[in-house]
């Protein structure tokens, strides 16, 4: 699809990306420049790991054609504000693309709320397969050009589809979508009043609650795993230590250890049989901007509703 973006663009155009982003929503954005368009970085707080808005905006102009951001940092976790990014975009004319892979599995997305052109993200990440999803504004997939196989329909989503469908995947990703629906009805009744005033009933209701109860189960895991890491001597995390501004942020907690390479802390913690990734995870740009790149990098660790407090505390007491 951004392929499809680039050939309606010219030499000259703007398309902005932050560096806060996963690089699968860079690089594609970089391989337009070989026909002239001009790609801007919008930069973040260092101090804080959130985006800095006003540099963002500044880099905006009558040129700008697409703001592509992330939702979520699959890095350090900030969750950005998204509408605002959206109506910088829509005050000159330019579209906003948003990769909602990181934030999918922590909190209720809704298109029409954040006022957004194109939203995508992997169905892996709730608990599916390994598969793409794309939602954008039926009319600018209807204007925008398909590479695509020519026996298929000239119409999205169609066209956008390269030949037979990925049927065993899509019948996984409705099984993901299901149980998440079944999770919202036995643990997210308390959000169901909320969401029927706003509208919702059925299944996307369910869901709804479902994203809002894991919200609220995942915050207080959160704050227990950072409380515990600040105790840790040499620990230094990046991004949104603040409990107040939790909401600002996912479960997804990016640190260091001073004199401790992140790889044999990475390697300790898989012995013992704790899942963690150490490096860039793709968020080249972060890691480099933090100036970790050429030293290993960050450990990061992530929750998920169906962790424990237990299994916060065995985390970190293997950290200690």
């Amino acid at each position: 699809v951004s392929r499809a973006i680039g050939a309606q663009l010219s030499p000259g155009d703007e398309i902005i990306v932050t560096r806060l982003d996963h690089d699968a929503n860079i690089s594609p954005w970089l391989a337009l420049q070989e026909k002239g368009v001009v790609v801007k970085f919008a930069d973040f707080d260092v101090e804080d790991c959130t985006l800095d808005l006003s540099h963002l905006e500044s880099l905006i102009t009558p040129k700008t054609k697409l703001v592509a951001v992330g939702y979520a940092s699959n890095a350090v976790g900030t969750i950005n504000p998204v509408k605002e990014i959206a109506a910088m975009a829509h005050a000159v004319g330019a579209k906003i693309w948003v990769d909602a892979v990181h934030l999918a599995p922590h909190a209720p997305i809704d298109v029409q709320a954040i006022d957004c052109d194109f939203l995508m993200c992997s169905p892996y990440k709730f608990f599916g397969p390994h598969s793409g999803a794309l939602w954008g504004r039926y009319k600018l997939l209807d204007e925008l050009p398909a590479y695509k196989v020519r026996p298929a329909e000239d119409v999205p989503p169609h066209k956008f589809e390269l030949g037979t469908g990925n049927f065993e995947a899509m019948a996984g990703i409705s099984a993901a979508v299901n149980y998440l629906a079944d999770l919202g009805e036995t643990f997210g009744a308390e959000f169901a009043n909320t969401y029927r005033q706003a509208g919702f009933s059925g299944r996307r209701l369910a869901l709804k609650q479902a994203m809002s109860a894991i919200a609220a189960y995942e915050r207080p895991l959160l704050k227990q795993m950072i409380d515990g890491l600040q105790a840790i001597p040499g620990i230094r995390i990046y991004g949104i230590t603040n409990e107040a501004l939790y909401d600002r942020r996912t479960p997804t907690v990016a640190f260091t250890k001073e004199g401790v390479a992140t790889p044999d802390i990475a390697k300790k913690l898989g012995d013992a049989g704790i899942f963690v990734w150490d490096g860039h995870y793709y968020a080249i740009e972060v890691v480099k901007r933090l100036g970790l790149y050429e030293n290993g990098g960050m450990i990061r660790v992530g929750i998920a509703h169906y962790n424990t407090a237990a299994e916060v505390d065995r985390f970190l007491d293997e950290m200690s």
